[in-house]
């Protein structure tokens, strides 16, 4: 059995979870249970390896870790105690004042409150939903297994990078630190719904760097190195979203640019990987 890249990068990260849930383990039960789904996690990857998988098997192991994905992000919340974790937001904030000059996800909606942008932005939000998954559906439909496993491998590595920052240096994000927006900024459908996503499936501690920012930038650029056109379709959901993480109130300045790092670093790096 041949393992590929994306398959040792998410045993990788499983290998080092478990080891920080061990550690964890007595001060917080909780994490028991990202216990066994790490467990559940290897076997599956060893199962999508298996010799002669069909066609539908095939396309499934190409595409399984990005299901991965959304079970290892809700394990964030279990290993971060539901908020029990001490955050490094004041040296985040300090940073944004270094570079910003002001806590700007603070001041830039009290400064130009806009009833059109605060809906746009806001709907944006939920865009990030269709751009991951854009581009490896759209080379699977093209049979593009190249640039399918290529996209699928740079996303992943993008989120567990992300993921790692988050549990080693957890930042609550201003979603938490500061007051929320005036009323009358948030009165629209795209920000109450918006809202009620977060207050459900949020994990605490995990703002700094954004890996909304980092993984639709990924997305978008990797998705435009087999496809152009579809880069381009991307690309306007991800500039809205870099802005309106930062003007909505969701994020720090500093989240999007370690985002935006964090993409770069990932990209560069997959693009060298002839074979992923």
């Amino acid at each position: 059995m041949t393992l590929r890249p994306v398959d040792r990068v998410i045993l990788l990260y499983i290998a080092v979870v478990t080891v920080v849930a061990l550690a964890r383990l007595p001060e917080n039960p909780g994490v028991a249970g990202v216990l066994v789904a790490n467990a559940l996690v290897v076997t599956l990857v060893f199962l999508v390896n298996r010799p002669g998988l069909g066609p539908l098997g095939r396309g499934f192991a190409d595409l399984y870790p990005l299901f991965i994905l959304l079970a290892l992000y809700g394990a964030l919340d279990l290993l971060a105690g539901h908020g029990a974790v001490v955050t490094h937001d004041a040296l985040v904030q300090r940073w944004e004042a270094a570079i910003f000059g002001e806590q700007v996800s603070r001041e830039w909606w009290h400064r130009a409150p806009s009833e059109f942008w605060s809906t746009l932005l806001h709907a944006v939000y939920f865009s990030y939903y269709l751009v991951i998954p854009a581009g490896p559906l759209y080379f699977l439909w093209k049979g593009d297994h190249k640039n399918l496993r290529r996209v699928v491998l740079a996303e992943v590595v993008t989120f567990l990078v992300c993921y790692l920052v988050f549990i080693f240096f957890p930042v609550a994000g201003p979603y938490y630190e500061f007051p929320r927006p005036s009323a009358t900024f948030l009165d629209n459908w795209a920000a109450r719904l918006v809202y009620e996503v977060l207050s459900e499936g949020s994990a605490y501690g995990a703002a700094f760097p954004s890996s909304h920012v980092a993984g639709m930038i990924t997305a978008s650029v990797m998705s435009a190195r087999g496809s152009r056109p579809l880069g381009l379709v991307l690309g306007m959901p991800t500039v809205l979203l870099t802005v309106g993480v930062v003007y909505c109130q969701m994020h720090y300045g500093v989240d999007v640019l370690g985002g935006a790092l964090v993409a770069g670093v990932v990209i560069v790096t997959v693009t060298r990987d002839r074979d992923p």
